[in-house]
């Protein structure tokens, strides 16, 4: 048997995020946004769904938000974390800006942005990511009932390379999934037995609801500017 819903959560936002490096598979923990989104989103996401199990990555960023979700639904289960839901491994260019890529490796960075894989960072592949997220998805999925929903929280690239691989789709070329924001989700239904693909995408990218400028801001976009100071 299989579960029959999985979603796939991206983490809160980081200060990594805030300031637009590349975070790869370096631990930055949730910032002070990012404590209250995971929180919001978390509530949004226990509206509509109720996992039989929750799976995280083992960085702090996608744990402490699964936590949140957990905490949102009651306590129960417990997060369990798996290595192989971490984000895609960028090497060198971890930590840094796009700016600071092009600066020096100017013909590798041009073509990644043209979706080719980052030549001589010490990257993974977008397979590998593929492979062992696919791997970690459906094994957990695997050991639940088919109305039974499993939640995963983990990684921007890494969903998307998911997602990809549970259409069937080839994730060396294919290019068809956006990216999520932070805490928003992917919704995916299993298919019939003998049905190809597997999976079928049911939503993407949801979230609490909140416009994209008051979710990046965060508790506080809606306060009146203090007084200026003399």
């Amino acid at each position: 048997m299989t579960a029959g819903t999985v979603v796939l959560v991206r983490h809160a936002r980081t200060a990594y995020n805030a300031s637009l490096r590349l975070q790869g598979q370096i631990d930055i923990p949730l910032d002070e946004v990012g404590r209250w989104q995971a929180d919001e989103g978390a509530a949004a996401l226990a509206s509509s769904h109720r996992a039989a199990r929750v799976v995280s990555s083992d960085l702090s960023r996608a744990a402490d938000t699964a936590a949140a979700y957990v905490r949102a639904v009651g306590g129960s289960p417990a997060v369990r974390t798996d290595e192989r839901l971490r984000e895609r491994a960028f090497g060198e260019w971890e930590g840094m800006t796009g700016e600071e890529i092009s600066a020096r490796w100017p013909d590798e960075y041009a073509a990644w942005r043209q979706g080719a894989e980052p030549a001589g960072a010490g990257a993974e592949t977008k397979a590998q990511v593929a492979r062992r997220m696919h791997a970690a998805i459906t094994e957990h999925a695997g050991e639940l009932d088919g109305d039974e929903c499993l939640v995963v929280v983990s990684h921007g690239a890494a969903i998307s390379l998911a997602v990809t691989a549970l259409l069937g789709l080839d994730p060396t070329g294919w290019r068809g999934i956006a990216g999520m924001h932070n805490v928003h989700w992917s919704h995916l239904h299993r298919s019939a037995d003998g049905v190809v693909p597997g999976w079928r995408l049911v939503a993407h990218n949801v979230g609490a609801g909140y416009p994209l400028d008051r979710w990046q801001a965060g508790p506080d976009w809606n306060l009146e500017p203090g007084p200026k100071s003399a």
